[in-house]
């Protein structure tokens, strides 16, 4: 076989933190030693991997791209030890004034390409036309007779450029990625590179990410295709990676010249739906404490659904010795809860505390007696006191141990406004904040039939009590309460939060989807009147196509009203 007829390529899944360019650097350089003892001829690294992603309004500041520029500095100095190997870098780089989104081509410590990502996105969670200036031409190098195509993330979900890099030869695309996980989004990405390289008779490997970064969560999953979209390698989900992917050109194998190209490697499967989405969250919840560097976390135990789902993942996340869990209970909580919570609390082997409140809420009830006084029964004013004292002596005990509060409040909540500022609202990161109720009943039942594969011993078996998961929400904050006292049931209502919130359907195509025009009016009116509550609410892993967070933008202030049809 001819020499130049194979090339193998290694795509480096890599957690990069933002702004850590000493790190990220280590993390690149390590992973090129591995691939190059693999006998790799090009490593292709995710957008930009030397910078992280993504680094936001630290790219409007000059220091930040001369420590970039150090750093990059580093890897070239280091390349030199590997004279034959092509690595291809993501970076953040300054430009006769003009910062780009860059793809450095480096060999035996000498730049021979670079290139500046065409298509900047700008919907959903990317703002990136804020900080950068676009390209205008592409890039085609050879290696070892193959011709190479280089593009960044968003260019290939957009026909135009990987049309161009094929009209300048282009056998062989390459991708750098940062792309963040949603629902299912792997097939997205697959079914999008063969509407549009695949189709023009090119292969494709693509890099992806991998890690949390605040609300993002990148789930890896890169990937190789070969000209007619068939899955040749694939990488593993939600966790890091090299994946070695062999390129050979058949027809000069067989001493001809065209440019069919035949690639493997090895193919990882893709996660089923829960473990997707439950992985997801596991990863959100270690990277954001351990590249913030929080010792552990705690969270309010109450023995309904949210709690006991977010503390699960918080223990896988983590391990049982740094996560701690706190009873709280009030003249309302019910027996079962205190059973349930204490029972989860020692199958998972986590510290459990209980606090009451009773007296702590008998001593505001005593302060605003006057303000109280002719009143025959509770209403929200004690309702949420019981909850900012919760949320009170969270933040203490994080204060005194240096823990970061998990709140357990889902989206179904966050909608609606079914929930207190500065009480169960209070505190660092929202784990199930972009999970529907009925999603979490979904993850709980999952995930009591299966242990997830990327924790390493997890514990197996029921770890949530099944009574949590069947018996009817309450916050029990007053006698008798559920939550279907104030909301629609929860299938009503998240049926209506996803067509008319994650879908963005107009809300008289909801009613028209066959939903009750007067539970549409109510959902409508709450997400409208609460927007005040989410704009205070802590940052949370994103895991649907639209969260409230980055990619949710509504005024707080607003006269605007949807009309719904009303028979």
């Amino acid at each position: 076989m001819n020499p130049r007829s194979r090339v193998r390529i290694a795509a480096l899944q890599c957690n990069p933190v933002v702004g850590d360019f000493e790190g990220n650097l280590s993390q690149l350089l390590e992973s090129t030693r591995a691939a190059h003892a693999a006998g790799a001829d090009l490593v292709l690294t995710p957008e930009l991997a030397l910078a992280g992603y993504p680094p936001e309004d630290l790219l409007l500041r000059p220091a930040f791209y001369r420590s970039g520029e150090m750093a990059f500095d580093r890897l070239l100095s280091a390349s030199q030890a590997w004279p034959d190997l092509v690595l291809v870098v993501g970076q953040a780089v300054e430009r006769a004034g003009y910062r780009h989104n860059a793809a450095t081509v480096v060999r035996g410590g000498q730049v021979i390409a670079e290139y500046f990502k065409q298509e900047l996105p700008n919907y959903d969670v990317f703002d990136e036309q804020r900080y950068f200036t676009p390209g205008r031409h592409s890039c085609v190098i050879e290696v070892r007779g193959i011709q190479v195509g280089i593009l960044i993330c968003e260019d290939f979900w957009r026909a135009e450029v990987p049309a161009r890099a094929r009209e300048e030869g282009a056998e062989l695309i390459l991708a750098l990625n940062a792309s963040p996980y949603h629902l299912d989004k792997q097939p997205l990405r697959l079914e999008t590179a063969r509407a549009n390289v695949c189709r023009l008779g090119c292969a494709l490997i693509a890099a992806n990410l991998v890690g949390g970064q605040d609300e993002l969560v990148f789930d890896g999953g890169s990937f190789a295709l070969d000209a007619q979209g068939t899955i040749r390698a694939q990488a593993r989900q939600f966790a890091t990676d090299l994946l070695l992917v062999d390129v050979v050109d058949a027809d000069v194998a067989k001493g001809g010249r065209a440019s069919a190209l035949k690639l493997s490697g090895r193919i990882e499967p893709a996660l089923p739906l829960d473990e997707q989405v439950y992985s997801a969250l596991v990863l959100g919840v270690r990277d954001y404490l351990g590249k913030n560097g929080f010792p552990g976390a705690l969270l309010g135990l109450s023995g309904g659904v949210d709690s006991a789902l977010t503390m699960a993942v918080a223990v896988d996340a983590l391990g049982a010795d740094r996560v701690r869990a706190v009873m709280m209970p009030s003249r309302y909580t019910a027996d079962i809860s205190w059973i349930d919570a204490r029972e989860m609390a020692e199958r998972l082997g986590v510290r459990y505390d209980e606090i009451p409140i009773a007296g702590p809420f008998e001593a505001f009830h005593d302060l605003l007696a006057n303000e109280l006084v002719g009143r025959s029964s509770t209403d929200t004013t004690e309702e949420n006191l019981q909850a900012r004292i919760r949320g009170t002596l969270l933040m203490a005990l994080s204060n005194r141990h240096g823990s970061i509060v998990l709140t357990t409040g889902n989206k179904s909540e966050m909608a609606t406004g079914y929930c207190t500022l500065y009480g169960d609202m209070a505190g660092g990161f929202a784990v199930i904040k972009d999970l529907l109720k009925t999603t979490v009943w979904r993850l709980c039942r999952w995930r009591n039939g299966h242990t997830p594969a990327m924790v390493a011993n997890a514990i197996a078996g029921e770890i949530i009590p099944s009574r949590i998961i069947d018996r009817p929400p309450s916050a029990e904050l007053r006698p008798d309460q559920t939550d279907q006292d104030s909301l629609p049931p929860y299938d009503l209502l998240d049926g209506i939060l996803e067509l008319y919130m994650e879908q963005g359907l107009p809300a008289e195509d909801v009613v028209a989807a066959g939903f009750p025009p007067e539970a549409v009016s109510l959902v409508v009116r709450l997400m409208r009147i609460n927007e005040y509550k989410r704009r205070q609410a802590p940052v949370g892993i994103r895991v649907t196509h639209r969260g409230f967070g980055r990619d949710w933008r509504y005024p707080i202030t607003s006269r605007f009203r949807e009309s719904i049809p009303i028979a």
